[in-house]
């Protein structure tokens, strides 16, 4: 486990959701060599398999941001990175960054961190109350059309900010991104496709690991950086007559994840 506690103050800390990614879909593109950038950068070269505590965007980031990370998969208990103080715990052990905030991101920011938050889909639009819920956890917060799932080219709008952010930031910084562009409709990164699915969503996953190197490199001159990039839950593409999230299907709930250090 990497020491969280004894580390932080000395990292920036980069988190990135690859919203509704399947972890099948995530592993068969790393077979077919669809993505060797995060190829490069996943312990191992694989993901990690793990079960997410919400089958929708606002519930897995809730309790994202409670420092409840996609769980492994095999018997408890299972130290966290990340935990805000309460009675009975048994998933603190000394690694754990634990804090006296009712979230990791104001705990993060009591530690000297800027936080950032890059947003995607709907849940992060600033357009309505709703919309406003979880960007409002962080100090800075971006949300425009461009990064949407709306925009074909919502990534590389998306890493142009995290260059901005991280080149204009003094100090330690939290960065969050939404990657968008995995989410529905992801049909327009597979040329001919008309209806999403499997195969459109790994196309989409190697337009976003394309630019990946952009957001590595921009951290990489600021210093020695840990990275967790994972899922916040899956989609269903019709198993067991089942289509979408916000339902308990092993498609849904079973995501990839993996955490990194690079140094400077």
């Amino acid at each position: 486990m990497f020491p969280m506690r004894q580390r932080l103050g000395d990292i920036d800390l980069v988190w990135v959701t690859l919203d509704t990614l399947r972890l099948d879909v995530a592993e068969q593109a790393l077979a077919q060599r669809l993505t060797p950038n995060l190829a490069g950068v996943l312990p191992g070269g694989r993901w990690e398999a793990r079960h997410t505590p919400g089958n929708f965007t606002l519930a897995a980031h809730h309790a994202f941001f409670a420092g409840f990370l996609p769980t492994p998969i095999g018997p408890h208990p299972h130290p966290r990175l990340f935990a805000c103080r309460f009675e009975g715990s048994c998933s603190i052990v000394d690694q754990t960054a634990v804090f006296d905030t009712p979230d990791v991101i104001s705990g993060l920011a009591s530690r000297g961190y800027h936080t950032a938050c890059i947003g995607g889909v709907g849940f992060f639009n600033q357009r309505t109350p709703l919309g406003c819920v979880l960007p409002s956890y962080f100090a800075e917060r971006h949300w425009s059309p461009e990064l949407s799932v709306a925009a074909p080219r919502s990534t590389e709008a998306q890493l142009h900010l995290a260059e901005q952010i991280a080149a204009r930031t003094e100090g330690r910084l939290m960065l969050f991104i939404n990657i968008s562009a995995i989410h529905e409709p992801n049909r327009g990164y597979l040329p001919g496709c008309t209806a999403d699915g499997p195969q459109s969503m790994a196309a989409a996953l190697a337009y976003v690991d394309q630019h990946l190197p952009r957001l590595f490199d921009a951290f990489r001159r600021r210093g020695p950086t840990f990275y967790i990039v994972c899922a916040d839950h899956g989609t269903a593409y019709g198993e067991d007559g089942l289509w979408g999230h916000r339902l308990s299907h092993p498609t849904v709930c079973t995501v990839p994840y993996a955490e990194f250090l690079l140094e400077g």
